[in-house]
């Protein structure tokens, strides 16, 4: 019985040998394909050399990743008397000094170009000239236009974009 085991061991394993050399071959038969796949990822740059397999499907696709710098602003003055909340590629993060400035350039998966990545801002409060806490003003530039603002305070619920 255990001769018969190793036995059908020893078949499936040089079948999944030959099954993978085979592959090899049709790879090389299909060449062409991953010659353009590592040519345009020669022009996706670090990030195709890096995920090679995805690169080669969002360039059949037609999509490649599309780079947008995203610029989250909040203007006062000090120390804000509440947190400043913001989500960039990730967190929560937090900061309280202002002014408060936050520049980072997005590189969006064609997935991402499609529904878009949300970014926010809760701008925290400030005092007002009365003595009154309020949102202090936030804004959201993408590539140099502004998107969102809170109406200079107004909107207490600060300022949020979908990036495309």
């Amino acid at each position: 019985m255990r001769k018969a085991m190793a036995g059908v061991a020893l078949i499936a394993a040089l079948g999944l040998l030959t099954g993978c050399n085979d592959d090899d071959k049709g790879d090389g038969g299909g060449g062409s394909k991953k010659a353009s796949g590592a040519g345009s990822s020669a022009h996706g740059g670090d990030s195709g050399e890096k995920g090679g397999g995805s690169g080669a499907q969002s360039d059949e696709a037609g999509l490649q990743r599309a780079k947008r710098k995203v610029t989250l602003e909040v203007t006062g003055e000090g120390k804000a008397a509440q947190p400043i909340m913001y989500m960039l590629e990730g967190g929560p993060y937090y900061a309280s000094q202002l002014p408060f400035k936050k520049e980072k350039t997005l590189s969006l998966t064609p997935a991402q170009q499609k529904v878009g990545q949300l970014v926010t801002i809760v701008p925290g409060s400030t005092k007002g000239s009365d003595g009154m806490l309020r949102p202090a003003p936030c804004t959201i530039t993408v590539d140099g236009k502004k998107v969102a603002d809170n109406d200079d305070g107004k909107d207490p619920e600060g300022c949020k974009y979908k990036v495309h």
